[in-house]
């Protein structure tokens, strides 16, 4: 075996996916605290003077206490090297977790134990299912009142259309939290608060063998449930069967609290044990494995101004195969030029480290003087192929977007350019004019929140938004159509991307289907292709 496959292989690369508030970030930051990459966790929410979390970095998520964008992060764990690719919780962000999903293996669903699966989260998960990538399950916040355990379970069944597999069970929730039973070892972890921000604590664990013991730590009650629960469960729950996990059909769930640090290394341990080395990826070509070629990668994200002090941009590329090494030259194949990846990097939060090799599975941040697009591929020199391209979603609002300031209309288009390269938001303009005119689409409203505020934070631009009452967008297929000549409906408007191409938005569903009959031929289409 050779250097670089034994690399690819201790490579494990998941992606977090939760609704706002079930702990995410804060779960992401014990992990790091397992691997020795932090020494102190911080907490999300705290006062003002408090650590903000690790993997928060930009002003608006510090000031509301949500991830708007996702950030990478690195460490080491018990010989594997792991990358975790936080996301946003926010549905409103949904689109920024879907192309994340699309660079992780694997995904780790966290669910706040009162709340269960929220509505917000049902559409992030549903991307997981369909991407058909393994899915863990970890219900956090059990040092809090929970709602019953087999409800939660139910719903996560019924929600997701996926089956679940506990590996451990709870031993009540809030006051009456106990610990955790381990049913492959049929042992009791007592659950202690003596492991708040540090690794210390003792885990004690006792033998489902050892009643008198037991009973002495958790009551008489709490054991008759527990003996009535596990019979329960190994008649009714889904056998364990690692194949159906793989394939994203069945979900393995541990229970436990993130913020005061029980149960995480225990499913931390689990999901290294189950997931998979990096897989392959699909490509123009077929499947393209991640030992049998040289370096390849795709872009499936860009941030720009990830650093007040040099107004950068940096496009995420997640490794598919081989070895990267700094200072190699590789092929962009969009824009067919042979090139060096400029300061590549590993970007823990906003803290960079420059790299000088990577392996499929990593996640590098490369410098970006504005010629990647979410997408792209690169490969070797004396190679020619690309990976399957990333589907954009359609917007759901709209708003014409005017600057305040007319003297600034540079720094205007610049900056609103930018943050739609980087795919937050979808930039149009009216069909007949420049770029005077332009209409601002996005998934959901909190996206104009975070446009308004980066334009005058990072680029010192005022604009006001005035919504449109648009919610369907369909782009038009068959180019040679004479736009002039399209007979529409009342509440139509026309529109063009970027890149030229024709677009129709309207305000009722119905006009969609009326427009096509009245049009001969006319072909419309829900996506975009990036």
């Amino acid at each position: 075996m050779s250097n670089y496959t034994k690399e690819i292989n201790r490579r494990r690369t998941f992606a977090i996916i939760s609704h706002p508030d079930a702990g995410k970030t804060t779960l992401t930051e014990k992990f790091l605290l397992y691997g020795g990459a932090i020494n102190l966790a911080g907490s999300v929410k705290g006062k003002a003077t408090a650590r903000h979390a690790v993997s928060d970095w930009m002003e608006i998520e510090k000031e509301r206490g949500i991830s708007v964008t996702s950030s990478v992060l690195q460490f080491e764990y018990d010989g594997f090297c792991i990358n975790i690719l936080d996301t946003p919780g926010h549905q409103d962000f949904s689109e920024d977790t879907y192309r994340t999903l699309m660079a992780a293996d694997s995904a780790v669903m966290v669910i706040d134990g009162s709340k269960g699966v929220e509505a917000q989260t049902r559409k992030l998960f549903k991307v997981c299912v369909m991407r058909k990538i393994p899915i863990f399950t970890f219900i956090n916040k059990m040092d809090r009142d929970a709602n019953d355990t087999f409800d939660l379970l139910d719903e996560i069944e019924k929600e997701l259309g996926i089956a679940t597999c506990p590996l451990n069970w709870p031993i009540g929730s809030g006051k009456g939290f106990k610990g955790v039973y381990d049913r492959e070892r049929k042992c009791v972890i007592l659950y202690s608060d003596t492991e708040k921000g540090t690794k210390e604590g003792e885990a004690t664990e006792i033998s489902l063998d050892e009643t008198e013991r037991l009973l002495s730590f958790i009551g008489q009650d709490a054991y008759d449930k527990l003996m009535e629960e596990v019979e329960l469960l190994d008649g009714a729950s889904a056998e364990f069967d690692l194949a159906e996990v793989q394939k994203g059909e069945l979900t393995p769930v541990c229970f436990g609290s993130a913020l005061t640090n029980f149960g995480v290394e225990i499913f931390l341990q689990h999901f290294l044990k189950m997931t998979t080395t990096p897989l392959p990826r699909r490509a123009d070509i077929g499947l393209v494995q991640p030992t049998e070629k040289e370096f390849s990668a795709f872009v499936f994200k860009i941030q720009a101004n990830m650093n007040k002090a040099h107004r950068d941009r940096i496009a995420f590329m997640r490794i598919c195969s081989g070895r990267f090494d700094a200072g190699m030259e590789v092929k962009h194949i969009q824009g067919g030029r042979v090139m060096r990846l400029s300061q590549p990097q590993q970007i823990m939060a906003d803290e960079r480290k420059i790299l000088s090799e990577a392996y499929a599975g990593d996640i590098i941040g490369v410098f970006d003087p504005g010629i990647f697009s979410i997408g792209d591929t690169i490969c070797m020199p004396n190679e020619q192929f690309a990976y399957e391209g990333i589907p954009t979603f359609a917007p759901e609002h709209f708003a014409r977007v005017r600057q305040v300031d007319t003297m600034k209309r540079k720094q205007f288009v610049k900056g609103i350019t930018q943050i739609a390269q980087e795919g937050a938001i979808q930039i149009f303009q009216e069909f007949n004019t420049g770029m005077e005119e332009i209409i601002v689409g996005v998934v959901g409203v909190l996206q104009f929140d975070v446009l308004k505020y980066r334009l005058e934070n990072e680029y010192n631009v005022e604009i006001r938004l005035e919504n449109l009452p648009y919610e369907h967008i369909r782009w038009i297929e068959n180019k040679e159509i004479d736009l002039d000549k399209l007979v529409g409906t009342s509440d139509m408007k026309k529109i063009k991307d970027l890149k030229g191409n024709p677009l129709l938005l309207f305000i009722n569903a119905w006009s969609v289907g009326m427009t096509l009959d009245r049009n001969e031929g006319l072909v419309l289409s829900e996506f975009g292709k990036e």
